[in-house]
Parts: structure tokens; sequence; C-alpha cells
């Protein structure tokens, strides 16, 4: 036999592994290798084909991390208000448009920015933000013109979006059994950056200058930069095919035509209200009869709410044991009995207080990360767009909470603000049970499916069902898709 003759034969014995290698290893020029086409990509991180990333404990809490200290950006100006008006020698009224035009910029940035993570590599928009916001900061820590500061703050707020661009990339490279897990330690990053903000920036600007607070926050988020750099993996754009319009057109259609993203908004609209309802006019219970609490004293009610949001992981691992609409229902009817125990007693007795403060972070936060595991899972390549439709309508109950609930408190007192707020509790729960936990994607109202709770045995299901070969359409609470699959990766890639 021929030396030809068993080169022949060798090739068509190989295995479809070593064929998968051999067609890696010629398309491996084609995925890149350098970050902005300058930067080497360290070699562990780059994208390869047939072997997928390991989404561990570490890379999972540096998500977390990158969204605490980049979210942090929003809320650093409030304590220092005061501060402000004194360095620029300007009124309380030019300094108090400062918080607000952060807050826009961070609306412009969900609109125009997070939707990106759906066209682009993830890990070069990720870098591109954190640098862009660090950069910034410095602008912000030795400005002395107010008109300056201002701009920057806006800007800076347009660039804080990183947490959105990293949710749903954890939801693309946890399992599906870890999926809620995985997002709950995101979304307690972000939300204890909310938390921890204010009370860096309020002892850091009490003890020192508030330029301090901004040197702390360049230094803080240049560990992120570096952070991102050597543990973020590289992954292929997805959507190759559309263009940047086509990309926020399709995520106002999702907005409008997909029953569990309505649904799920509507219910994050409420919740939200009542959550930011709650949190601003406890400053106006706890200072007032009967309890005449001081400014620390008040603050103080913020580490209640700061240990909520560190139990958020352990509620994760929770709903990934559940059907996420029956973790929805559980979290929204533990908000519903934190909202009657503050209706009850929270202007008699402080424990009141206390109880609903904890039971409404824990229970809040557990919500939202069941809620976003459903909503993400409607569609792998949509993820960042479907993920920024639900911050959009977290950010409008925000402020219908703040305005309503503070008009509310003030003309009627805590009880008739907190029956209020008890009232769009209930009604999140309505809304809910409109659709069932396995109702299909298309379908607005119903139970189809069943009422089976358990994930695992969902799950078990769905094996089986793949195994027979069998082509079936399920409901977005019970489609859990494999992130990123290889022959995915690799047609995105292409």
């Amino acid at each position: 036999m021929s030396p030809s003759s068993t080169e022949k034969i060798g090739a068509h014995c190989e295995s479809p592994e070593a064929t998968a290698e051999k067609i890696a290893a010629s398309a491996e020029e084609s995925w890149p290798r350098k970050d902005f086409d300058l930067i080497p990509i360290p070699k562990r991180l780059q994208y390869n084909p047939i072997k997928s990333f390991h989404f561990g404990i570490l890379l999972n809490a540096s998500f977390g991390f990158a969204s605490t200290f980049t979210a942090a950006n929003l809320y650093y100006c409030q304590p220092l208000l005061i501060e402000f008006s004194k360095s620029f020698d300007v009124t309380y009224e030019e300094v108090s448009r400062i918080p607000t035009l952060v807050q826009a910029g961070y609306l412009v940035g969900l609109i125009l920015i997070s939707p990106l993570g759906d066209l682009v590599r993830r890990r070069q928009l990720v870098l591109l933000l954190v640098m862009t916001s660090t950069t910034l900061t410095i602008g912000l820590a030795v400005t002395k013109n107010v008109q300056v500061f201002e701009t920057l703050t806006f800007l800076i707020g347009v660039a804080s979006v990183t947490p959105q661009i990293l949710m749903p990339l954890a939801a693309d490279m946890a399992p599906p059994e870890r999926r809620a897990s995985a997002l709950s330690v995101v979304l307690s990053g972000l939300m204890l950056g909310v938390l921890i903000a204010r009370v860096l920036a309020g002892v850091i600007g009490n003890f020192t200058t508030w330029r301090a607070v901004y040197y702390m926050s360049i230094g803080v988020q240049s560990l992120v930069l570096i952070g991102a750099y050597l543990m973020l993996p590289d992954y292929p754009s997805k959507n190759r095919d559309l263009t940047y319009f086509q990309i926020l057109f399709s995520m106002a259609k999702y907005a409008v035509t997909e029953p569990l993203v309505i649904q799920v908004a509507i219910i994050n609209i409420a919740s939200s209200a009542c959550y930011t309802s709650f949190w601003v006019t406890l400053t106006f219970l706890l200072g007032g009869p009967p309890y005449y609490y001081s400014t620390l004293i008040i603050g103080l009610f913020g580490l209640v709410g700061m240990l909520g949001v560190i139990l958020g992981p352990f509620a994760g691992h929770l709903i990934d044991k559940l059907v996420p609409w029956y973790a929805t229902l559980i979290a929204t009817s533990v908000l519903l009995v934190s909202q009657a125990v503050q209706t009850a007693a929270g202007g008699i007795n402080v424990a009141a207080v206390i109880i609903a403060c904890f039971g409404l972070d824990i229970a809040r936060q557990a919500q939202q990360v069941s809620m976003t595991t459903r909503v993400l899972s409607i569609s792998s390549a949509a993820r960042a767009r479907l993920n920024a439709i639900l911050i959009l309508s977290l950010f409008i109950g925000q402020v219908m909470g703040t305005s309503v609930g503070t008009q509310v408190f003030v003309q009627h007192g805590w009880r008739a603000c907190s029956l209020l707020m008890l009232a769009l509790q209930a009604f999140q729960i309505l809304v809910l049970l409109f659709r069932g936990p396995h109702c299909s994607r298309k379908r607005w109202f119903g139970y189809e499916g069943g009422l089976e709770a358990r994930q695992r045995v969902v799950l078990e299901r769905e094996k089986s069902r793949s195994s027979e070969g069998k082509k079936v359409e399920h409901g977005p609470e019970a489609q859990m898709e494999v992130p990123m699959q290889n022959s995915e990766s690799l047609q995105s890639g292409t």
C-alpha cells in the first residue's frame, strides 16, 4: 500500500474531535488576538470555538466587583451637593442639576450604548467604557468650573452602563442550572454600588475634601480596568448581519410585541416604584414623630438594606432550583407581606420598619433576578437589548416612586403612602397570574404546559425530548438554552 493511500485512509478515520480541532486551527487566524488591534489579548482569554470558557466563582465575583464600582459613579455626587456649592461658589439650585444630569446620561447610555452588547465584541466594549469613565473622572477631580463638572457628569452617566453589558454576558457564559446564581451576583454588585457610593462619598467628603472621593473613584475604576483586561474572556460579536439602527429598532419591537417582556416590564415598573418610594419616604418617617431620629441613625438603616443585598446570591442559588415563574411569585408575595407589615405598624414600632427594610430588599432582588432569568431566556442573540428594556422599566418605576410616593406622603401621611404601595404590590401578583409558568412565547394569557415548579424536572424533560430528536417549542420560563453553543459561536464569528 502506498504512503499516499495510507494518508487518505488515515484522514477518513479521523475522529470528529480531531476534525473540529483542525477546523479551529485553520480558522485560528480569523479570531482576534488584540484588543482594538493594538493591545495583545492574554492567550487564555482569546476565543476558541471548540473550548468554552469556564465561568467560575472568581470570574463571577469579578463581574460583581466591576458592577459595584461602575454603578457607584451615578451616586457619589448625592451626599456632596453642599460641598459642591461651597467649592464652586454657586447656589444650591445650580448644583442640584448634577444628580439629574448623571441620571439623564445613564438613561442615554441605556438606550444607545447597552444594546451594542448584541452587536460588538463585549470585552472591547467593557474596556472602552471603563477607560472612558475613568478618564472623565480625572476631569471631575481637578476641574474648578461648575459647567465643566456638569458636562463631565453627564458623560460619565452615559459611560457607566458596564453592568448592563456584564449582565447578559454572565447569562451567556453561565450554565443553565447556574444562570440565576450568576445573575444574582452581578445584580448584587450593582445594588451594592448604589448603597456603598453614598456611604463612601459621605464619609470621605466629611473628613477630607470632596475631590478625594473622585480620586478614590479613579483608583477603583483603574482596578476594574486592569481586572477586565486580565480576566474578561473575548467572544465574537453577535448579529453581524444587523446594523446599529436595526438593533435599536428590534429593541423597540421586543418591547411591544413580546408578551413576557411586557408582563415583566409592568411588574418591574410597579415593584421599582414601591421600592423607591419606601426608601425615599423613610427619611421623612424616621425624622418625624414618633421617632425623631438623627440623620446618622437614619443612615444606619441603609446597613439593613445592604445585608439584604449581600444575601442576594444565596437567593439566586434557590431560584436556580425553581422554574423562574414560581421564584417571581414567591418573591412578590414576600414583597406584599413586607409592605403589609410596614402599612400596619411602620409609623408605630421601629421593629416593623426594620422587618420591612430587610424583607423588601432581599425580596426585590430575588424578584428582579428571577424576572431577568425569564426574559433573557427568550433569545441568546438579543440579551443585551432585552436587559436594556428591563433596566429602562426599572428606571421609569424609580421616577414614579420618587414623585408619587413623596407627594402622597407629604399630603396624606405615611399610612396612605404605604397603602398605595401595598395596592401596587398586589397588582404585581395579579399581572403575574395572567400567564402561567410554561406559557408559550407568543401567548398572552393562559396556563398551557402544566404547573411543574421544579427546574430539575423541566431540564430532564428537555434532555429526553432532545435525545428523541423532537423539535418542541417552549415557553421562555422553561426554555433554558445552552449559552454560546460552539456552532452558533462559529457562525457568528465567521
